[in-house]
């Protein structure tokens, strides 16, 4: 399956705690899709976040996020993972 990265420019008053529970409903949310979202990074002084997805199209990520909590992300790159 597809592993993707994707990136919110600047998620407004970014905290810890929000982005975990934004996490937490995608995860809730990701097996409708048949979506898994693996990880994620973020920088609470830019309000930027990373996040790595394991999905069968672009678009079906896209659904988790915006189903979930609304905060879909500006871009979405498919990637394979290196050594």
């Amino acid at each position: 399956m597809p592993l993707y990265m994707d990136v919110h420019h600047h998620v407004e008053g970014l905290t810890r705690d929000a982005v975990a529970g934004a996490h937490a409903r995608d995860l809730e949310v990701q097996g409708q899709h048949g979506v898994d979202y693996k990880q994620y990074w973020f920088d609470e002084g830019t309000g930027k976040v990373f996040c790595l997805v394991e999905a069968p199209t672009k678009e079906a990520a896209i659904a988790v996020h915006r189903e979930a909590h609304g905060l879909v992300a500006d871009e979405i790159t498919e990637v394979r993972g290196g050594a």
